[in-house]
């Protein structure tokens, strides 16, 4: 309430909030309708005098709600904001034109000259938007993803298996017919000769799943692992009994690296376990191995162990294909774009560092004969000299200070007196040390 209550206006007052608190009178409702709890302090229930209203609420007592401020909105990229303009406006970018970036801020492809000078090809204006979010938008890793753009992963993830699946029917067409001549073979030979050799075949074929003693076979990397050492062999660690030398795992029983370093390696027994994992054809042997792998996962009957010719001659013309491959998607694309001259250019060691121009220069570095090379411009201001400076801030140090080279002035932003500002320096100089 504002103003100065009478004497029986606040005995009134008094009264009613005894009642209240006593439970004979209503208690008082805000501009909401909800009670107000009478035992409430006086100093809570009251507003400051700069935002009451003179209704009696607890509004004030709450922090404002500003969820209103929070919209799901996201930013439209790649947008532009209406036509472009038909002329140059002041203070747009120089090289494209648009109005809402500077000239070192666009992203353009920097014109020879810009659309301040030839008013052609103005862009449009991008559209700057201020997206207001709360704490958890801020801290979303999916704020502003499209759902749509999922349904495209579930489509091609269809497509894929719609494929697969078709190949895999084509497969097990083939192998139904292959299986039925097969059976049909069997049969007409244990009809002559038995069924004992049915069994022999039956143990050869499942004996390849059982280790050999001393051998692990892993059946994912198709790999073996020989645990036992042939007691012949001499052990890696006692190639080189130098604690210094190549190391040596105990668990894997490997030394990769070569014990006897300051030894010829194709001279030594043992060079260490990368020597003879990449020396002579093993590289080949591991390529052939995993397109061998790579072929039978695409549904290709090739195998190198049980039959290592065809599967030598198919990486070889597979090698030959690829390389065909690649010649004529270069030519398809030099066709359609164009720029073969680039191809048969000189190495960029002759153009970057040696040319014809003969060029003279003197002791302290000036052109005394020929022309000086040019300079790579950038979209960059470079150059610039202020205040009459032929040079920039900091290119003369002395006495632990940097200054311009022109004037040797220490003080920045300061005018250019050239050569009288360097005499007037050596003067003072020669009277500070005479006196």
């Amino acid at each position: 309430m504002s103003g100065k209550l009478s004497r029986e206006e606040y005995r009134k007052q008094k009264d009613l909030e005894a009642a209240r608190k006593a439970g004979t009178a209503p208690a008082a409702r805000d501009e909401e309708g909800r009670e107000i709890n009478p035992h409430i302090p006086q100093y809570i229930s009251e507003a400051p005098w700069y935002i009451n209203d003179g209704h009696a609420s607890l509004k004030h007592q709450k922090a404002p709600r500003d969820d209103d401020r929070f919209t799901d909105e996201w930013y439209q990229r790649g947008q532009r904001a209406g036509p472009a303009a038909t002329k140059y406006r002041k203070g747009a970018c120089e090289n494209c034109g648009a109005a809402t970036h500077r000239t070192k801020d666009c992203v353009e492809r920097p014109r020879k000259k810009g659309a301040k000078w030839t008013g052609k090809n103005i862009k449009e204006d991008e559209v700057v938007q201020r997206v207001e979010m709360d704490f958890d938008a801020k801290r979303d890793r999916w704020n502003g993803y499209d759902t749509t753009e999922h349904k495209k992963i579930y489509e091609e993830y269809e497509k894929v298996e719609e494929a697969r699946r078709k190949l895999k029917e084509s497969e097990l067409d083939k192998q139904d017919a292959k299986a039925a001549a097969m059976a049909s073979k069997m049969e007409n030979n244990a009809n002559e000769f038995g069924d004992s050799d049915n069994d022999d075949d039956d143990e050869e074929k499942y004996a390849d799943k059982f280790d050999m003693p001393g051998q692990k076979v892993n059946p994912k990397t198709r790999t073996t692992i020989r645990n036992l050492r042939i007691r012949e062999d001499r052990a890696k660690y006692l190639y080189n009994l130098d604690p210094n030398s190549a190391h040596y795992d105990p668990k894997t029983r490997s030394m990769r690296d070569n014990p006897l370093k300051d030894q010829d390696p194709s001279t030594l027994m043992y060079a260490g376990d990368n020597f003879q994992r990449y020396s002579g054809s093993t590289s080949d042997m591991a390529n052939v191995q995993l397109f061998a792998w790579q072929a039978a996962d695409k549904g290709s009957d090739v195998h190198l162990q049980a039959n290592p010719t065809q599967a030598e001659m198919l990486h070889k013309k597979f090698n030959e294909k690829k390389a065909q491959q690649q010649d004529v998607n270069k030519e398809s694309i030099l066709a359609k774009y164009g720029g073969e001259e680039h191809l048969d250019a000189p190495a960029r060691e002759l153009l970057l560092a040696q040319t014809e121009n003969y060029v003279e220069y003197s002791r302290s570095g000036r052109v005394l004969k020929g022309q000086e090379p040019v300079k790579a411009k950038s979209k960059y201001q470079e150059d610039v000299y202020i205040n009459n400076h032929i040079s920039v801030w900091g290119s003369f140090w002395a006495d632990e200070k940097w200054g311009y080279k022109c004037c040797r002035s220490f003080l920045k932003m300061s005018y250019c007196t050239g050569t009288a500002g360097i005499e007037a320096q050596e003067a003072s100089a020669n009277i500070l040390s005479s006196t």
